[in-house]
C-alpha cells in the first residue's frame, strides 16, 4: 500500500512502509522507483522481517512522486526529511549509487540520521571533474534536451545500459526522467566537495561503504575514500554484480549494522 507525505517544500511524495522497529530509509539514486525496482523492495521486506521499519520512497519525478520545476538537491532533502519523519526519525540511510552521495548529504545537513549504508558509491572523481560533468548536464536540461542531458549523465557507464534504454519504445518518456537526476547531480558535487576539504570528520553517525564482489574497478576505490574522510567508516564487500547487491545478502548486513552500529 502507498503512503504519502508531504515535505516542507510542498512536494508530494509516495513511499512503501514495512514492519517496525528502528528505522531504515533506501535512497535510490538515478533512474530507479519502487515499480520498476523490486531489488530495493525486496530487501526492504527481508528487512522488516528481522525487526526493522523499512521505508523505499520515490524520488522526485518518479512513480508516486510527481513534480515539476527544478528539483534540485534542496527539493529533494527536503523530500527525504518528510519521508525519514514518516519512518519514524533518527533513521539509517541505505543509499545506492548517486543515493548513496544524497545520504551523506542528508547526514551533513543534519538530518536525523543515526547510520549510512553506502552501496557502491560514485566518488573516486574529483571535485573539478565531476562539476564539469554535471554542468554541461544542467545545461542541457535546463534547454529540455532531455536525451542529451540523459546521455550526458550517462556518459561514464557501460554504453549498453544507455542502448537498453534506446530499445525502449518509451524512451523519449523515459528521458524525460532526466528532470530528476539533477539533485543526483549535485549531490555528487557536494559530497565530493566534502571528501576532499575533509569536512565529513565532523559526521557523528557510522558509515559502512560497500561494493559488490563483481563490480567495476573505481567503486572500491571509492568506497576507500569515504571511509578515509570519516571518523567512523567500515568498507566491506558484499554479494553483488553489475551495480546490484544480492538481496539476502545486503539484508543481513543492513540489520546487523542497525544492531551493532547504531
Amino acid at each position: 500500500m502507498t503512503h504519502h507525505v508531504t515535505s516542507v517544500a510542498g512536494d508530494r511524495v509516495g513511499f512503501d512502509r514495512d514492519g517496525e522497529g528502528p528505522a531504515v530509509v533506501f535512497v535510490a539514486g538515478a533512474g530507479p522507483f519502487r515499480a520498476i525496482d523490486p531489488v530495493t523492495t525486496e530487501t526492504a521486506v527481508r528487512c522488516a522481517q528481522q525487526g526493522l521499519t523499512a521505508v523505499v520512497y520515490d524520488r522526485l519525478g518518479r512513480g508516486d512522486s510527481p513534480a515539476e520545476g527544478v528539483l534540485d538537491l534542496d527539493r529533494e532533502l527536503s523530500a527525504l526529511h518528510a519521508v525519514i519523519d514518516a519512518a519514524g526519525a533518527p533513521a539509517v540511510l541505505v543509499g545506492h549509487s548517486s543515493g548513496a552521495a544524497l545520504a551523506l548529504c542528508a547526514a551533513d545537513a543534519e538530518l536525523p540520521v543515526s547510520g549510512l549504508v553506502l552501496w557502491e558509491a560514485p566518488l573516486a572523481r574529483s571535485a573539478e571533474d565531476t562539476v564539469a560533468w554535471i554542468t554541461e548536464f544542467e545545461q542541457r536540461l535546463d534547454a529540455e534536451d532531455y536525451v542529451g542531458a540523459l546521455e550526458q549523465y550517462m556518459k561514464d557507464m557501460p554504453a549498453e545500459w544507455l542502448e537498453g534504454l534506446r530499445a525502449s519504445p518509451d524512451f523519449e518518456q523515459i528521458a524525460r526522467t532526466s528532470i530528476s537526476q539533477r539533485a543526483d547531480g549535485q549531490a555528487l558535487v557536494r559530497a565530493t566537495d566534502l571528501i576532499e576539504a575533509d569536512l565529513l570528520r565532523e559526521l557523528a553517525v557510522p558509515v559502512l561503504a560497500t561494493y559488490g564482489t563483481s563490480t567495476f574497478d573505481e567503486m572500491p576505490v571509492a568506497a576507500r575514500r569515504v571511509v578515509g574522510a570519516v571518523t567512523r567508516g567500515t568498507e566491506r564487500e558484499i554479494a553483488g554484480a553489475d551495480h546490484t547487491w544480492d538481496v539476502g545478502a545486503m539484508a543481513d548486513q543492513i540489520v546487523r549494522f542497525v544492531r551493532d552500529e547504531t
